[in-house]
């Protein structure tokens, strides 16, 4: 359950009101620890449960039962469910559709299918010229520098292709294991390409940003991306 942009977004916010970056903020940011056990535990209990069974319906049942925890946890904690609700629903689905199909490997084509959608909206943003890291710190800023500097549009691209380059590689790594049936490989795979890479991204983006933001630009225009 990754929860991309509220993320990133909280992380531009942070540099856009002249927060210093920290670890901590990246901590929170991600969700602190509880928003990293989260979005590791459904992936990690199928990873334990297939690797001892090797069976397909306790791996994806396994997980769905983990995120309606999560969810009734929240639930009785009165806490923000959504979450927990938007991450229940993709890992559900997954299951459903890999005991249809009657192959564990299929309970990641729905990771797949976000990753395309994410590489397709953030490459379209760029060909279009309104990269979407620019866009996100627009939101936040109190003026407009992605149309009003320079700096900050070339570090928006720079940030936006990199995150490109993420969704990219996750699905070519791991599109090759679901089609040579390597699940397990799959499951570890997509543990490791999760949290801890999408935090070295969230990361490298805002202090780029913070970075652009915070250099003194001499020549600003008003002109837009042209």
């Amino acid at each position: 359950m990754t929860h991309f942009p509220n993320s990133s977004a909280s992380a531009i916010r942070s540099i856009a009101t002249g927060d210093k970056p920290t670890a901590a903020s990246l901590f929170s940011a991600i969700g602190g620890v509880r928003g990293v056990i989260e979005s590791t535990a459904p992936g990690f209990i199928f990873l334990l449960v297939f690797t001892f069974t090797e069976d397909l319906f306790p791996s994806v049942v396994a997980p769905v039962v983990v995120a309606l925890l999560i969810l009734f946890t929240r639930m009785i904690q009165r806490i923000p469910v959504l979450p927990a609700i938007s991450g229940g629903i993709g890992i559900a689905l997954s299951a459903g559709y890999a005991l249809w199909t009657g192959k564990a490997e299929d309970n990641f084509i729905g990771g797949f299918i976000i990753n395309s959608i994410s590489l397709s909206v953030m490459l379209g943003s760029i060909l279009f010229r309104r990269p979407l890291i620019g866009v996100i710190t627009n939101l936040f800023a109190t003026d407009n520098p992605l149309r009003d500097s320079p700096i900050v549009r070339r570090a928006a691209y720079i940030a936006t292709l990199a995150w490109v380059g993420f969704f990219a590689l996750r699905l070519v790594v791991q599109v090759p294991l679901y089609l040579a049936g390597a699940t397990g490989a799959l499951a570890a795979t997509k543990l490791l390409m999760g949290v801890p890479l999408y935090s070295a991204m969230l990361w490298v983006t805002w202090l780029m940003m913070r970075s652009a933001l915070s250099s003194p630009a001499p020549t600003r225009t008003a002109a837009g991306l042209d």
